[in-house]
């Protein structure tokens, strides 16, 4: 998949199928938008790409809030690639950029820039100044600019849900990763560069690699059974473990961190970036009396970790 962090593609690559959102989480509605698109640009014979925008617009026009993000750019990156996809176009978002109008937006980044074939869209996409671009505009525009409109309506999960992104934030902050894995389509994962920590886990029997939140969603604190992804030069090599994702209160820590331990692993991580999936929420995060008493429980949680991910397959 070719990546462009701007709205010029390359002659050969214009006249491609288009699906534009967000799409942070490429959970399994986005797979359907992203899916339709493919078939469409199979049919023709066209590129298959992906419009989306960068950083989220809600990070732009509510900087204060918390961090949200269930996929950076990085991870939905490779989401998106996953798919099938052969460009993915990535604007730069920012207070400029929204004073665009809808009509600017189609007539200066689909028509004159990517030349666009078809376009796709979720039910709910609104684009440009005031969102005032809504899937209605869209058409006509389309009918008079010669591009085609397509409008792919909610997908429903069992009982109806409707695949969310919000909802899938709801589950993972309640502590529930297994739902929200059933909107996914896949475990959530957390995504970075292992950092150095206070090595309190080597010490202890049970190294650790570290990870920073940054971006990303703040689920539930507390001890996780995890799935951890090594990246090699063969490939991707997959672990099960266990992880504590808080702030260590029983040596008085602060910042939030994700500390993993994987099963019959003793490589060295240390700056190397590591996906780590979380499968299932054991328990809150608790501080202890002393050392012993945390040894045990981690012991125990390691133990039921080990458990639950026998069991356990992939979406």
């Amino acid at each position: 998949m070719r990546i462009f962090r701007h709205d010029t593609v390359a002659a050969a690559e214009r006249g491609a199928v288009v699906a534009i959102g967000n799409f942070d989480g490429v959970h399994l509605g986005h797979q359907a938008v992203i899916g339709e698109t493919g078939r469409i640009a199979r049919a023709q014979n066209a590129p298959l790409a992906v419009l989306t925008f960068e950083p989220h617009p809600r990070r732009v026009f509510r900087p204060d809030d918390p961090p949200f993000r269930l996929t950076p750019f990085r991870a939905k990156a490779q989401a998106i690639e996953a798919l099938g996809v052969d460009l993915l176009v990535s604007l730069h978002f920012d207070h400029a950029f929204a004073q665009l109008s809808a009509e600017d937006f189609i007539d200066q980044v689909l028509v004159r820039h990517l030349g666009v074939r078809h376009v796709a869209i979720g039910f709910d996409f609104t684009f440009g100044h005031g969102r005032r671009g809504t899937a209605t505009l869209l058409q006509a525009e389309g009918r008079a600019r010669g591009f085609a409109v397509t409008v792919v309506e909610p997908v429903t999960a069992a009982g109806g849900a409707v695949y969310s992104a919000t909802r899938i934030r709801e589950h993972l902050v309640a502590g529930r990763p297994r739902e929200a894995a059933a909107l996914l389509g896949r475990f959530w994962e957390i995504e970075g560069r292992v950092e150095r920590g206070d090595q309190r886990g080597r010490g202890i029997g049970f190294p650790t690699a570290n990870l920073a939140l940054d971006d990303y969603l703040r689920p539930a604190a507390g001890v996780y059974a995890v799935r951890a992804a090594v990246e090699t030069e063969g490939g991707v090599l997959w672990h099960d473990g266990v992880a504590n994702l808080g702030r260590r209160p029983t040596f008085g820590g602060s910042d939030l961190r994700l500390e993993v331990h994987l099963f019959d692993f003793d490589a060295d991580l240390y700056g190397r970036h590591l996906r780590v999936a979380l499968i299932e929420h054991l328990r809150p995060e608790q501080k202890f009396a002393g050392i012993d008493a945390l040894k045990a429980q981690i012991a125990a949680d390691a133990a039921q970790a080990r458990a639950i991910l026998k069991t356990t397959r992939a979406f």
